[in-house]
C-alpha cells in the first residue's frame, strides 16, 4: 500500500513539473497601436534586468524586475518639454510563452511575444 501512495506522490509531482512550467518575462512583447494598422508598440525585457520601449519614444522604459505575481517597469516619461521618472507595479494575470497579460490598476493590457 505504501508503495502505491508512493508511486502515485511521485507520479503526480512529475506530471505538474511537465505541466506547470514556469515561463520567463524576458523578450520583447508588443501590442498594436490605436488607430495604427500594422503598427505595435511594447516593451523589451533583457536578463539582468535592462528594459526598452519598442515603438514608443515619449515613454522609456529603463529597468525591470519580478517580485511574484508583480511586475515592476521604471522609466521616463517624456513630453511638453518635460521628463517625469515612473515606476509602474503591475500584477501579470497571465503569462505564456507568446502571451502577457498585465493588470495596471483595474486596465488589462494584452501583449504577444515578439518573434
Amino acid at each position: 500500500m505504501k508503495k502505491k501512495m508512493l508511486a502515485a506522490a511521485l507520479l503526480a509531482g512529475l506530471l505538474a513539473a511537465c505541466g506547470g512550467s514556469v515561463t520567463s518575462v524576458v523578450g520583447a512583447w508588443v501590442e498594436p497601436v490605436p488607430g495604427m494598422e500594422g503598427q505595435v508598440q511594447g516593451i523589451k525585457m533583457e536578463e539582468g534586468g535592462d528594459a526598452s520601449s519598442v515603438n514608443m519614444a515619449t515613454l522609456v522604459y529603463e529597468s525591470w524586475k519580478q517580485e511574484g505575481d508583480k511586475l515592476i517597469l521604471t522609466g521616463k516619461s517624456i513630453g511638453n518639454g518635460q521628463t517625469i521618472e515612473f515606476t509602474d507595479t503591475m500584477a501579470i494575470k497571465k503569462l505564456t510563452a507568446d502571451s502577457l497579460v498585465l493588470d495596471n490598476r483595474g486596465m488589462e493590457i494584452r501583449y504577444a511575444k515578439q518573434k
